[in-house]
């Protein structure tokens, strides 16, 4: 009789059982709320909520935030970078628990998901938008012609190659997170590479280590800065600037690794972590190479490319000098859409079911984020989301702001192992994780920036993830990537940990 292996539940399901498990919780953990401040634009005041939910009102200035140790800079609320309540220090109190039968949790565990695809609605609409340009883009063959047009131009120097793609490739990653779609890279880059003397790793790293590279270190990526900042209460070109810093840092390191591996297997073939398998590679590879099929890089695909990279530096501007938000973001997003009719060169049946198909293929994304914001409604429905809070304040409270942020790294490095997803993760966690900044008295940035490193370079190695679909395209085994990527994994980590000591510092 066969054993049956374990395989690794998905994200909708690991969602499900923490689900379950908050819903336990609430029967174990203690109820109690912090009081809540929140700022009123049109009376230029403070509204603070009691434990208890009794209001008060107080003048809109930097001496009530002050007085109320509350460590944030009043032009944040001022400009709208935080719009969320957030929790005033120091005035935990334990209250009644509320009282549910059996029933009552049953029908708190059904309702949850669906309550927070309501909740999250303007930004799954977000998601399902983004989804169908880039489903549009796709089928118009502009990645792909951009990607040929680049390999032709740079035979005989393959070295130059590895630093373009991988470059296009962490811009993609770091503005709308670029990653299921570099599969379709590696038909046309692996022939390329092995042609050239390089191994089927190469061509992985330079597409793989780019998306994750740019995914870690996200600028702009909708499905997991703006969220994250957006649960955080903070702009999402908060902490930006670090963010960039270590995409640059990060990228170039990555590209010098694999040029190293590259150069190192030109020379001598053996040295190849899957010298066992060049001549089955080589076989399936460059046995039917056939540029011809390649589509080409005209002037309608370098438009349309041209374009999709405006609307971001556009919705960067709206939301920075504008003061725009999801309903905003996602109409840019269905402007870019409509123009692309012009451009895509696709019959109108086509075009809509292109669109449909890319919505289709975020769908995933959006549930993910519904279902993870239920998991928070358990929490404050029976209301241990704030005792929680208290406990890890208490213990973080005296923590130095650089060993907390180091700690809250490695707290992401295990979530995003169990959640890929990088939107659920947000949803699910900074509600929790970014009021402790206030605590330590450090920026929630560091926190958002905390967050996308962690689940960011999981996202090098972790089975949940991509990589093992990315492997499966060239028919190269895991253990054979591990081999290849840890080294780099132990430098990036370290980057990572300097990077967001140095967040904290200034």
């Amino acid at each position: 009789m066969t054993k049956k292996k374990f395989v690794f539940p998905t994200a909708y399901t690991v969602i499900l059982i923490v689900m379950l498990i908050v819903l336990a919780l609430t029967y174990i953990i203690p109820a109690g709320k912090y009081a809540k401040l929140q700022y009123n634009e049109e009376s230029n005041s403070f509204i603070v909520e009691s434990p208890r939910g009794d209001l008060t009102e107080y003048e809109g200035n930097q001496k009530t935030l002050d007085d109320l140790n509350v460590n944030i800079s009043y032009t944040r609320f001022k400009d709208g970078s935080i719009s969320k309540p957030v929790g005033i220090p120091g005035t935990y109190e334990q209250l009644p628990r509320p009282s549910t039968s059996l029933f009552g949790a049953i029908a708190t565990f059904l309702k949850a998901p669906v309550q927070g695809l309501y909740d999250s609605i303007e930004i799954i609409a977000f998601v399902l938008v983004i989804g169908g340009l880039i489903g549009i883009i796709n089928k118009t063959g502009s990645f792909t012609a951009g990607i040929n047009a680049l390999s032709k131009k740079a035979k005989g120097k393959e070295s130059l190659l590895i630093i373009i793609i991988s470059t296009l490739v962490a811009i993609g990653g770091t503005t709308f997170g670029l990653a299921e779609e570099t599969i379709a890279f590696y038909p046309i880059i692996v022939p390329i590479f092995i042609a050239a003397g390089y191994d089927a790793l190469v061509a992985i790293a330079t597409i793989y280590l780019g998306s994750c590279m740019g995914t870690m270190a996200s600028t702009v990526n909708p499905f997991s800065t703006v969220i994250a900042s957006n649960t955080a209460g903070i702009d999402f070109t908060s902490g930006m600037v670090l963010r960039f810093v270590i995409l640059i840092i990060g990228l170039i390191i990555c590209i010098a690794y694999t040029i190293r591996y590259g150069e190192k297997v030109k020379k001598d073939p053996s040295s190849s972590y899957i010298y066992n398998q060049k001549e089955d590679l080589e076989r399936q590879f460059l046995s039917n190479v056939n540029e011809e099929d390649a589509p080409l890089f005209t002037t309608s695909r370098k438009l349309i490319l041209i374009i999709f990279a405006l609307a971001f530096v556009i919705m960067v501007y709206g939301v920075k000098e504008l003061g725009w938000w999801f309903e905003e973001m996602t109409a840019l997003f269905i402007l870019v859409t409509f123009i692309m009719i012009f451009f895509a060169n696709l019959k109108e049946q086509e075009f809509v079911s292109e669109f449909m198909s890319g919505a289709a293929d975020l769908l995933g994304v959006a549930i993910i984020i519904g279902l993870a914001r239920g998991v928070t409604i358990i929490m404050e429905n029976g209301m241990i989301s704030d005792t929680i809070l208290n406990y890890l304040s208490n213990g973080v409270a005296r923590m130095n702001g650089v060993v907390f942020s180091t700690f809250i790294f490695f707290v992401y490095i295990i979530l995003g192992f169990f959640i890929s997803s990088s939107s659920g993760l947000a949803v699910l966690s900074m509600p929790i994780m970014a009021p402790l900044a206030d605590v330590v008295g450090i920026s929630r940035d560091v926190i958002v920036s905390a967050y996308q490193f962690g689940q960011g370079i999981m996202s090098f190695i972790t089975p949940t993830g991509l990589i093992l679909a990315s492997l499966a395209m060239v028919n190269v085994t895991y253990d054979k990537w591990l081999k290849f990527v840890l080294p780099l994994v132990i430098i990036i980590g370290i980057l990572a940990i300097i990077m967001l000591a140095i967040g904290v510092l200034i």
